[in-house]
């Protein structure tokens, strides 16, 4: 049903905007607050564009945040790396409590997305990221950080979201969101709760170090490096063999790799014998009006191995690479060249979710689900993912392929001891979100009904 709704004239000057969406009520929630509200770009002290130089794929030169490493409110480490002059690094360089926020991306709901840096990391940040910093004299940088994720800071992100091929949302867009000014005392009960989780995190990726440390070291490959190799030969018939005669393919590396696996104590085995590689399919666009959890590789959060900011989708708007049918304890790992590091396990949360076709889902048959993990997230199978990967423009591994990925066999106490450091990493990363969302909801509490109601929820 159409429904109307009439904007005083003096008020189409907003933003210099005056199509009627940016003017929906639904915007217009501070209007009644009894909340002083203030646009963001009165409580910064500092807000900068990030470097739009290319990324060096060699791993040289200075790690750099992008999208993929701003999950669930903060900021884990960089994975790519980009080559730059001193003084740009001075210039771009990132401080403990910087907030980072995206401003522009092809995907609407990605745009807008915001994390905070708890740790200490010298690194830069991406062109399509703006980094600001707070006035703490007004709002302190987790409490923004906060309200950007919550339900009010996202309804103001869209509203203010340019549509054309990319959704941008600039930096004078940004500073022009209004924000309630709360009182100290309730902002440091919220930072307290923010503080809480990143400890959390910290305490998430130590246990999973710890776990990948114990897998690598039983083989020996803690310290192992891969070498430069400038030439090597491999024998028509091996070509053959192969089926394929791309260099990167017969790299000594690989081989050097499957050797030491080959001769691990306790033998070793073919991926497939102690996974199984999921067909279980489903086609959402037969319940047009029913609603999926749906999970791409954009939802991979790689460094522990979990599952972030899935989304809902109908299935009449499911795409066609929304297939996969998820079952809890079912590990996920990308098929994609450029991607796989893509790597997750599938938690009760997101039982019947279904995942991208991108995915292979390898159900355990023979392995608990948290040494798997730890297993398909390691350089044992990574590194043989890249070898069998092919093809030209999306490159990717052929499932026929998995047959040709070998894993140790290591003795079940080790396996146990692996499988007990994930889980406790994944339960610490729970306790963190859940953390998160108490904080994000108490913000949204004290905006609807006030400050006390929301101190009164965080002391629950």
């Amino acid at each position: 049903m159409a429904v109307i709704y009439k904007v005083n004239r003096a008020k189409l000057t907003d933003g210099l905007r005056l199509e009627a969406e940016f003017y929906q009520p639904k915007y217009l929630f501070g209007v009644s607050s009894h909340y002083k509200w203030v646009r963001i770009g009165t409580i910064l002290s500092f807000c900068q564009y990030g470097s739009s130089l290319p990324l060096n794929e060699e791993g040289k030169g200075y790690p750099i945040f992008r999208l993929n490493e701003i999950n669930d409110c903060f900021l884990t480490k960089p994975q790519k790396w980009v080559v730059m002059s001193q003084r740009e690094y001075q210039m771009l360089k990132l401080q403990r409590d910087d907030v980072l926020f995206c401003r522009t991306n092809g995907n609407f709901e990605l745009v807008g997305r915001t994390g905070i840096l708890k740790e200490d990391i010298d690194a830069v940040f991406a062109s399509y990221l703006v980094r600001v910093r707070t006035n703490p004299q007004y709002i302190l940088p987790e409490f923004l950080t906060i309200y950007l994720n919550t339900t009010f800071g996202k309804l103001q992100i869209q509203r203010r979201a340019m549509r054309s091929n990319q959704v941008n949302v600039s930096a004078s867009q940004l500073k022009a969101i209004p924000i309630p000014i709360f009182t100290h005392e309730f902002q440091a009960k919220v930072v307290d709760f923010v503080n809480h989780a990143a400890d959390k995190i910290l305490l998430s990726k130590h246990n999973y170090a710890q776990a990948e440390q114990l897998l690598l070291s039983e083989l020996g490959l803690r310290d192992w490096k891969l070498r430069h190799t400038l030439t090597y030969v491999r024998s028509f018939s091996q070509v053959a063999k192969a089926s394929r005669m791309d260099a990167e393919h017969f790299h000594p590396k690989y081989k050097e790799l499957r050797n030491i696996i080959r001769n691990y104590s306790g033998g070793y085995l073919r991926l497939i014998d102690i996974a199984v590689n999921s067909n279980e399919t489903i086609e959402p666009r037969t319940n047009p009006e029913h609603n999926f959890k749906y999970i791409e590789l954009a939802d991979i959060d790689q460094n522990i191995g979990v599952i972030e900011n899935a989304k809902t989708i109908r299935g009449k708007n499911a795409p066609s690479r929304a297939r996969m049918l998820l079952r809890n304890g079912d590990g996920i790992a990308s098929s994609v060249e450029g991607s796989l590091d893509k790597v997750a396990l599938v938690s009760e949360e997101y039982d019947g979710a279904i995942g991208s076709t991108g995915f292979f889902v390898l159900r355990p048959r023979t392995v608990s689900s948290g040494y798997l993990l730890a297993l398909i997230k390691s350089m044992i199978v990574r590194e043989q993912m890249h070898c069998e990967s092919s093809g030209t423009i999306l490159a990717a591994v052929p499932a026929k392929s998995l047959k040709n990925i070998i894993v140790p066999n290591i003795q079940q106490e080790i396996q146990d001891a692996i499988s007990s450091l994930v889980q406790q990493s994944l339960a610490a990363k729970r306790e963190a979100k859940t953390l998160l969302e108490k904080a994000k909801r108490a913000v949204e509490i004290a905006i609807e009904y006030g400050e006390q109601q929301a101190i009164d929820f965080l002391c629950k």
